[in-house]
């Protein structure tokens, strides 16, 4: 997939697209129904199917008090939109600056002229311009007045309670209800975070349990506290290495049993496996199953126990 940061990179023999235009936090499957119009439309049509893409997150730049935490870093939501088809995207830098433009300039810079788009295909709720004053019925104005067709892709995936449509606020709420069955559901894929295995505390290993300590930094919206059944997968090796992906309990939060531990950890342990050395290694955290919320034990050897109990039930669940 084709990869660019301006407008003006975009290659003049590209073609005519099929475009569509979002935040895509999660790649998720409201999301990815939008690029399948796109990947359809265009092998129908014979056009290259492309995507426009901000970084950072429009609202950490405008009201960053209020932002939200990526579900997905850029890396990963990239990866994901090549894997639903898109021939290129173009990311850009959102600013202060950027943000100024009225809905008819940021149309005709990036559809009429950057991407020469033939169809631009937006969900219900698309918004643009200058104080997200462009809507639907704007961009449908601007088509017909510059000469490109618009599709609207209709509300798609209401979950089978009827609860919570697929959309990145539902998963939001369900990674922070550690509901992971309900964040697998609207992903369509298991939920990951990523980063560089670091030095912990090093009591997992003195436990008989050593695990994997994901640095502060690493990518990926943290579900709820708590310990969980999942995979550790190393990319750095051969897709058909056997130690490629591995099933592994995990920790998130702060080892209430320990009061020395200050800030949110994600920790997994790689089911009877003691001989692994990952550090300096970036690896990638998949979940499954929430096992139970965290707990302060009252001594090392109820936690020991309890530990114990949790590789148990993961092994268990990963099996099946």
């Amino acid at each position: 997939m084709l990869r660019w940061t301006h407008l003006d990179d975009v290659p003049a023999d590209l073609g005519p697209t099929v475009a569509t235009l979002g935040n895509f936090d999660g790649v998720h499957r409201g999301h990815r129904a939008v690029l399948a119009t796109v990947t359809d439309l265009a092998r129908e049509r014979g056009l290259r199917p492309v995507a426009v893409t901000f970084d950072p997150h429009p609202v950490a730049v405008l009201h960053p008090e209020r932002a939200p935490e990526e579900i997905v870093g850029l890396e990963h939501r990239l990866a994901l939109l090549e894997e639903a088809g898109l021939e290129g995207v173009v990311v850009i830098e959102f600013t202060r600056e950027y943000a100024q433009l009225t809905p008819e300039d940021f149309v005709v810079q990036t559809f009429v002229e950057g991407l020469r788009s033939q169809v631009v295909v937006v969900g219900q709720d698309t918004r643009f311009g200058l104080h997200n004053s462009g809507d639907i019925a704007t961009m449908q104005e601007l088509g017909q007045a510059h000469g490109f067709e618009v599709v609207v892709q209709g509300t798609v995936g209401e979950l089978e309670e009827g609860q919570r449509a697929w959309s990145s606020t539902a998963l939001r709420g369900a990674l922070a209800e550690g509901d992971i069955p309900t964040a697998t559901d609207i992903l369509d894929r298991l939920h990951r975070v990523s980063g560089e295995v670091v030095h912990g505390h090093h009591r997992g290993r003195e436990l008989g349990y050593p695990t994997a300590n994901l640095a502060p930094d690493s990518e990926g919206l943290v579900p709820a506290d708590g310990v969980y059944a999942g995979w550790l997968e190393r990319p750095g090796l051969a897709a058909d290495h056997p130690d490629r992906r591995l099933p592994a309990a995990i920790s998130v939060g702060t080892n209430p049993t320990f009061d020395d531990v200050v800030r949110r950890t994600v920790e997994a342990y790689v089911l009877d496996r003691t001989d692994l050395d990952l550090y300096g290694e970036t690896v990638w955290v998949d979940f499954v199953e929430r096992l139970r919320g965290n707990v302060k034990f009252e001594s090392i050897e109820a936690l020991m126990e309890q530990m114990g109990a949790d590789v148990d039930r993961a092994r268990a669940l990963l099996a099946r």
